[in-house]
């Protein structure tokens, strides 16, 4: 189970060969770990835009709500537990920042 995130110009259409038009950035080698990260959250019943990303479907977030998902960031950090998930959750919170100050974009998790 792994969690992929892709930082899209504009809302992504859902063919993977179209959407490559529309793609600005990607994170593709932290899914795991992001997966356990955010995992954690939902286990623990903490409300949010992170733990409604399903780490085995997709998700769609704009650029407001990657600013609102940024404030969840210092949450997710502390409740990691190794090295990976921190990478993972640095990752992100760069990817949402990008996101966040770009407007017409989109954040597109991709679960397994």
């Amino acid at each position: 189970m792994g969690i992929d995130v892709e930082l899209h110009s504009a809302r992504p259409p859902r063919n993977w060969r179209k959407s490559r038009a529309t793609l600005l950035q990607s994170s593709y080698g932290c899914g795991d770990a992001l997966a356990d990260a955010i995992g954690s959250l939902r286990l623990l019943g903490v409300p949010g835009r992170l733990t409604a990303v399903d780490p085995y479907g997709d998700a769609l977030m704009n650029e407001q709500e990657s600013a609102a998902a940024l404030g969840e960031i210092p949450e997710l950090r502390q409740r990691c537990t190794e090295e990976p998930q921190l990478a993972a959750v640095d990752d992100l919170a760069r990817l949402l920042e990008q996101c966040a100050g770009t407007p017409g974009s989109y954040l597109w998790f991709q679960g397994d």
